[in-house]
């Protein structure tokens, strides 16, 4: 009977010491345990979003990049457009430039030619008078006789 008494004994301490570990070493650790796998969840929720934000961040760096290229082509294309523009207007204003020269050119040599003609009808109405002078041997007053120094320039 000493056996049955014992293992009585025993059976009552062991149930005591499920039922102390039950309401009071469990709870805790049961907490604890939860708390920790709550926990590694999150931690893989998270590294989860992370790889996907990661993922979307590659993304969208290399659509604004292609859009910065694309950007940069277009700005380059434009000044290339602009240059050519420039180029052109540049190259128009010196022709009118030129071409303005020509015709001032050509404005002050019709004036020296007008000038030089002048002078040399001048010169040969003086030449005319000292030879009519010589022919006629006499002296002929230019002041008196300018319609006829006129009217032998205008035939020259």
């Amino acid at each position: 009977m000493n056996l049955n008494a014992t293992l009585i004994g025993e059976l009552i301490a062991f149930v005591v010491f499920v039922w102390f570990c039950m309401k009071f070493v469990w709870p805790p650790l049961n907490g604890a345990i939860e708390a920790r796998q709550k926990k590694i969840e999150d931690g893989l929720a998270a590294s989860d979003k992370a790889e996907k934000d990661l993922e979307q961040a590659r993304e969208k760096a290399a659509e604004e990049l292609k859009e910065a290229k694309t950007q940069a082509s277009e700005i380059i294309e434009q000044a290339k457009k602009r240059a050519t523009l420039i180029v052109d207007e540049e190259t128009t204003r010196g022709q009118q430039e030129r071409e303005k020269i020509i015709a001032q050119g050509h404005s002050e040599i019709e004036s020296e030619r007008n000038r030089v003609k002048e002078e040399l009808r001048q010169q040969v109405a003086t030449l005319a008078v000292v030879g009519a002078e010589k022919i006629l041997e006499r002296e002929i007053d230019q002041a008196a006789h300018s319609d006829i120094v006129e009217k032998l320039v205008a035939e020259l």
